[in-house]
């Protein structure tokens, strides 16, 4: 069979490749689709071209050209990956020779038909490749076609005839057509393929030829190749070249991703949160380091180390705002004791306020801020002048641990105590007491509640 193919034909199967080269590319690894997607998410339409040899088969004639060409078009809607209704147009001649009862030498039927196919492709579910290159397939389907079978007669002098089928008006018969086919396709490109196919019509007939000395009815075969182009847009993928498995295989890789990048970033704010802790901690252990240096008092005579310019004072002993003993004069004879009734006025109580108002402190320490000297030299001035009593309250927030804040608001009482004894004031005048996180003023769920509650409170007695 294969030296009975004619240079046309070998013409026509150079010719479908030279085009299929201008359109190949280098197919990419996936299209992804998101699985479940409707089929929207897709191209389902395609036509094809196609052209090869048309070979009769039948019990009328004891030969058959096999050089006779044939030309199709298929229009196909996808309906799954493997599954598709196509349209298929198909026009050819065939030729055959010497009927077996000796009455004609040769027909020539020329023929075109329309059939209706389902096309299942057989390998685009893979497990092994993203995506298959080369595509095998089947198809069978029902049709409708015409054709005109055109007789020689043998003999010494040979002429043509049609009489004998000559339907009324056209010489054209009409006959249903089983068409069954196999092949296999090359994915060139995202939007092209070269197609390759066997297709064996069965004619509801048995004359074809033109004759109806057997007693089967006549078929005919069409080898093929050809080229198929996808239709629609084309940022989108062929729904008959996905494969579902790849797209699934992606959705698996892109949640892995995305779950690495989650847990990547959860790692980085742990460590961004065990660096803060870090620096808290060391906030908190050189807060705790001052609030020892500023609150420790040695000898026990009521002024802190920091302040004191006399360590070691022996106990009773009675001193001055500096710590050092306090020389007394000699009493006189003792005498009923005098009765000093004093009287906090307005405008004491104004003084008093205008030192609380102005009392600041360095961040989570108890060095008092230079801008509450004035009012703080005010008030020393007052309980000098008028020999007036203090009680010292230190009070903070409910931020930190209780032990810490106790000391830091004793450590701010005493800063208190020790600057105004600095200027003068009798230290036993002055009592100074830390109470920490009690009695608050405001809620401490707000900034403004714990600014509030961060005080040392003055009370003239």
């Amino acid at each position: 069979m294969m030296q009975l193919i004619s240079k046309r034909v070998i013409i026509l199967i150079i010719a479908i490749f030279t085009g299929a080269a201008t359109f190949a590319q280098t197919i990419d690894s996936v299209n992804y689709v998101e699985p479940f997607s409707k089929s929207s998410s897709f191209r389902t339409w395609s036509i094809g071209i196609n052209g090869g040899l048309l070979v009769p088969y039948n019990e009328d004639y004891s030969g058959a050209n096999y050089n006779q060409p044939g030309f199709g078009i298929v229009i196909k809607k996808q309906f799954t990956s493997a599954l598709a209704l196509q349209t298929d147009l198909f026009g050819g001649q065939a030729i055959g020779y010497n009927s077996r009862d000796g009455a004609y030498s040769q027909y020539k039927t020329q023929m075109v038909s329309a059939a209706l196919s389902v096309n299942l492709i057989l390998g685009n579910i893979s497990w092994r490749n993203k995506k298959n290159m080369i595509q095998p397939y089947i198809t069978a389907g029902y049709g409708y076609m015409g054709y005109q079978p055109v007789l020689t007669t043998s003999g010494p002098v040979a002429t043509q005839t049609t009489s004998l089928f000559k339907n009324p008006g056209n010489g054209v018969i009409y006959s249903t057509f089983v068409p069954v086919s196999g092949g296999f396709k090359i994915n060139v490109s995202p939007n092209v393929s070269i197609d390759f196919g066997y297709t064996v019509s069965f004619v509801n007939s048995d004359n074809f030829d033109g004759s109806n000395f057997g007693t089967r009815n006549d078929e005919f075969s069409y080898i093929h190749a050809g080229l198929e182009f996808a239709l629609g847009s084309h940022k989108k993928p062929q729904l008959a070249t996905h494969n579902p498995v790849a797209s699934m295989r992606t959705e698996y890789l892109m949640i892995e991703n995305s779950l690495t990048m989650k847990i990547n970033a959860q790692k980085a704010l742990t460590e961004q949160l065990r660096s803060e802790l870090a620096t808290k901690t060391a906030l908190i252990n050189s807060t705790n380091a001052s609030l020892i240096k500023f609150t420790t008092d040695s000898d026990g005579d009521g002024v802190p180390d920091l302040y004191d310019k006399c360590p070691n004072t022996p106990p009773k002993t009675v001193i001055d705002g500096s710590g050092c003993p306090l020389v007394l004069p000699t009493a006189p004879a003792a005498k009923a004791p005098e009765v000093v009734k004093v009287y906090v006025t307005e405008q004491d109580k104004k003084v008093v306020k205008d030192a609380v108002d102005n009392l600041q402190f360095d961040f989570g320490k108890s060095t008092i801020r230079e801008v509450s000297f004035e009012t703080l030299d005010q008030l020393a001035k007052l309980l000098v002048d008028r020999k007036l009593s203090l009680k010292l309250s230190g009070y903070t927030d409910n931020m930190g641990p209780d032990a810490v804040n106790l000391r830091l608001s004793k450590a701010r009482a005493e800063a208190v105590k020790s600057y105004l004894v600095s200027k003068g004031v009798n230290a036993a005048k002055i009592e100074a007491t830390g109470y920490g996180k009690e009695n608050p003023v405001a809620p401490n769920n707000t900034v403004e509640g714990r600014v509030l509650n961060r005080r040392v409170e003055f009370n003239l007695f």
